[in-house]
């Protein structure tokens, strides 16, 4: 690192002097030597300092802006409420706990502190992120008042609509409509910009118990090879469809310019009637929202594959414009509905980018808008750790360099918790050297990193890449996903129909 900044000092002073001789050379020797000379800067700096440069080149707000962004959490009940998240390390609660480590196994349901550690150590050992249902609710609420009482544990906002929206209410100009259960804790977490109708407000917190790891980290023989998060709770909706009917009742009054949906996966941890009731009187009232009013539903960790088909199959998917996901809900995406490479039975290290492209791909071409298709399917924000990819139909998006450059640089600063990318602090893991496809004849990109926005096309849909700087050690990985979505969604801009 120090003959580095040697270098830049040197080539520094020498186009200082340069420019005190200037009136004595030729004019053309002066500027041969001067781009010669800042070329050197160029390459001396780091990759991630160069490519810092590019996205704060990039990141520009878009022409037509939001003001106002109602956000809805599909998690209603009258009994227990959203949503509160308490972070800690997993190792040292299951330590806690009295847990012994040993082998790890994936469980859809945890019914047990042996099945909660045995699917901590299977996600941990993979550094793959993972949402689990805990059956047992006397279980759940002595491991949750351990883990709330455990020193160093710090609470925050949960759930992915509150998160988003949290996250957007940092920008001033804009005002955030948040309808579901928020209890006294969750209120208090708020940003002042959030506003919460009373029909919302609950008399008591839910808590979602977020273990996380760092890279490395070690327990018993597991070793995590990234910095991730394991995250369960006790979730049961037993009330009616209340908040949604709040939400849309709130939509006339507060007149917003985006929606976000989140929470669709919370309904697992319901009877399969129950389950298929709930998700037609969601599609039913998503349905009210008016078309000229852009929809996002950011999608969560799921186990089970009839449920997401049916979300697919049964208009969901075609009511909304966007989409945002990550790795492990786009390879449950495609293995639930039969699409490309749904015999992948998980991703070995960074996904492979030609892999991701054609599912992405798959899901506008199958289920996005075309000219013979009722869909309003339009936008995918795809995230994981090492980089970012924004797949968009022709003509319904603008300033999407931006948005996926935005969503990047969130990454890197909300990880490491500093107010811009600290580059001593990041690490570049994304291929340099990638193709675009492993179905259809491929493009070969090299990625450069002064322009580390690379875009590409296919049969009407565009897709742009970014690679992502990862924090070496992060503060915090919980969220990340949707911080991600919200900046993309704040630099996005829809175009009017």
């Amino acid at each position: 690192m120090w003959q580095r900044s040697v270098c830049v000092g040197l080539l520094a002073l020498a186009l200082g002097y340069l420019c005190l001789l200037g009136p004595e050379l030729p004019h053309s020797a002066l500027r041969h030597l001067s781009a010669s000379l800042l070329g050197g800067l160029r390459r001396a700096r780091s990759l991630e300092g160069r490519m810092v440069a590019a996205w704060q080149a990039a990141i520009v707000r878009p022409a037509r802006g939001w003001a106002r962004v109602a956000l809805c959490i599909f998690l209603l009940s009258s009994s227990v409420n959203a949503c509160v998240d308490v972070v800690l390390s997993g190792v040292k609660l299951l330590e806690a706990l009295g847990l012994e480590p040993g082998d790890g196994k994936n469980h859809v349901v945890l019914n047990s502190r042996q099945d909660l550690k045995e699917a901590f150590a299977h996600f941990m050992e993979k550094g793959a992120a993972a949402e689990r249902f805990f059956s047992d609710a006397e279980s759940f609420h002595h491991i949750a008042q351990t883990a709330s009482k455990y020193p160093g544990a710090q609470l925050y906002v949960g759930g992915n609509a509150a998160l988003i929206g949290q996250k957007l209410a940092t920008n001033p100009d804009l005002k955030i409509l948040l309808c579901g259960p928020v209890g006294p804790k969750l209120h208090e977490l708020l940003d002042d910009n959030v506003v919460v109708p009373p029909e919302s407000m609950q008399e008591r917190d839910e808590f979602h118990l977020i273990l996380e790891y760092q890279a490395g980290e070690e327990w018993g023989q597991v070793r995590a090879p990234n910095a991730n998060r394991f995250i369960f709770s006790h979730d049961l909706s037993n009330g009616a469809l209340n908040m949604l009917e709040v939400f849309v009742s709130s939509l006339d009054e507060f007149q917003p310019d985006l929606v976000v949906l989140s929470g669709l996966h919370m309904m697992e941890g319901q009877s399969k009637e129950m389950r298929q009731r709930r998700l037609m009187e969601a599609v039913a009232t998503i349905s009210d929202i008016p078309t000229d009013i852009p929809i996002h539903l950011e999608l969560a960790s799921m186990t089970d594959q009839d449920f997401m088909s049916n979300i697919m199959h049964q208009q969901v998917f075609p009511l909304v414009n966007s989409i945002g996901l990550n790795e492990q809900e786009l390879l449950f995406l495609t293995q639930s509905a039969s699409g490309p490479h749904a015999s992948l039975a998980s991703w070995s290290g960074v996904p492979d980018v030609g892999v991701v492209s054609d599912i992405l791909f798959w899901i506008l071409k199958e289920h996005g808008k075309t000219v013979d298709r009722a869909s309003d399917l339009t936008r995918i924000h795809f995230h994981t750790l090492a980089y970012h990819i924004l797949v968009t139909v022709d003509g319904y998006w603008g300033n999407q360099v931006a948005a996926v450059a935005a969503g990047a640089r969130a990454a890197g600063t909300q990880a490491c918790a500093t107010e811009t990318i600290d580059t001593s602090k990041v690490f570049l893991k994304a291929p340099l050297e990638f193709v675009t496809s492993q179905i259809e004849a491929p493009s070969k990109i090299s990625l450069n990193p002064d322009e580390p926005v690379v875009h590409w096309h296919r049969e009407g849909i565009s897709f742009h890449f970014t690679p992502v700087l990862v924090c070496k050690d992060p503060v915090r990985t919980v969220g990340l996903g949707d911080a991600i979505s919200a900046e993309g969604l704040l630099y996005s801009e829809v175009y009017p129909q």
